[in-house]
């Protein structure tokens, strides 16, 4: 295990350490303050914009409010005018990555066992072991986190004792920390609703594999379409931690396995389906991961791996949102939908989208490997 750094600071002419938490992996503050329920908004936004973090020993609640009144603060601060969308989509992230770094200066320390030991502070311990893992016990060491961050952990807490409802399973998914939840269900539903490839009767699929799984929501959907071996994929431990979870919770655990890998399981399907990262940008953080695909990373690998593990009249469904193209980021040919191989023919065709909201559409596009004749 990785050994956490030190956040250092200077409190009535001692000094004191702690161990730095961040999920980001944001290095600690050079300068530390230790602020109490008599500082004020304007004076924690001044010195959080000028870099200065502030450990704060007050009241809890009274720290949620003052990183409240940060956030109005940071949220009046002058928006440049975008010439094009890719130059808006750019100016958010700036933006967004400038309040992310400013509001994650208000800071909250932690006992060794996740206590938070301030005034009318929330039993955090199980949000914090969901996310750091099991506190050290004896010998271990006290640590400090930013309020921004330590909030997020509360919330993913809540998100996973109480799930997310998906209408296609009639059912709920508990994401875990640090992987997308899929609070939106438009792609859940095209995956639920495209014909299977060949289909004469509802248990005539024997294997597809779901490339990516994250909670396991689409491995979860194929096999209650009666998909009879599903094979779900990803690199993450946190999703497949997940994924395990939510798969035996909803009783599929004998036809839909989880493993660990690049991309692809060994062997080759009938229908291999991936949800991949739609943004081919750089991600700020952990869970971004799942938006955020640098150089579209996942969308190249999946498309030329598919060949090598697609079986004979099989079916490739990529579920892929067109915002990038929309803003420019990515072009229409990065997912042609026409290729050859030299032992193979290829076909595609769109099954169906729908539009959304802020013109992401959510889309399947269908590849299928033409039977030898």
């Amino acid at each position: 295990m990785t050994e956490l750094p030190t956040l250092a600071w200077s409190d009535a002419g001692a000094t004191h350490t702690v161990r730095w938490r961040s999920e980001a992996g944001v290095p600690p503050p050079k300068r530390v303050v230790v602020a109490d329920d008599t500082t004020t908004a304007d004076t924690a936004y001044r010195l959080a914009c000028e870099g200065t973090a502030l450990l704060w020993r007050g009241d809890f609640q009274n720290a949620r409010q003052l990183l409240q009144a940060m956030n109005r603060r940071a949220e009046r601060k002058r928006r440049v005018q975008a010439a094009t969308p890719l130059d808006a989509f750019h100016l958010h992230r700036q933006a967004q990555a400038q309040r992310a770094r400013t509001l994650g200066m208000l800071l909250i320390p932690l006992d060794a066992d996740y206590t938070v030991p301030l005034r009318r502070a929330p039993d955090v311990r199980a949000a914090c072991e969901e996310a750091y893992g099991p506190a050290a016990g004896e010998g271990s060491e006290a640590s400090a986190v930013s309020l921004r961050e330590l909030l997020g952990l509360i919330g993913a807490h809540e998100w996973r004792k109480k799930g997310v409802e998906i209408p296609a399973l009639n059912a709920r998914i508990h994401p875990h920390y640090g992987v997308f939840s899929p609070v939106r269900g438009e792609y859940l539903d095209l995956v639920a609703r495209a014909p299977l490839p060949s289909q004469s009767a509802p248990s005539s699929l024997d294997l597809a594999f779901d490339i990516g799984t994250g909670t396991g929501v689409l491995a979860a959907v194929l096999a209650s379409r009666g998909v009879k071996r599903v094979v779900a994929t990803d690199q993450d431990p946190r999703a497949l931690a997940c994924a395990r979870e939510n798969v035996e919770r909803l009783g599929y655990a004998q036809q839909v396995e989880v493993v660990e890998a690049d991309l692809f399981p060994p062997g080759r399907a009938r229908l291999v389906v991936c949800n991949p990262p739609w943004v081919p940008a750089r991600p700020s953080s952990p869970i971004e991961y799942a938006v955020f695909d640098p150089d579209s990373q996942m969308l190249r690998g999946f498309l030329a791996g598919l060949a090598d593990h697609l079986a004979p009249g099989g079916e490739g469904w990529l579920v892929l949102s067109d915002f990038a193209e929309h803003l420019g980021l990515r072009s229409r040919t990065c997912c042609s939908t026409r290729s050859r191989t030299r032992a193979s023919k290829w076909r595609a065709a769109r099954i169906s989208g729908r539009a959304t909201r802020r013109r992401r559409i959510r889309r399947i596009r269908c590849i299928r490997r033409e039977r030898p004749k």
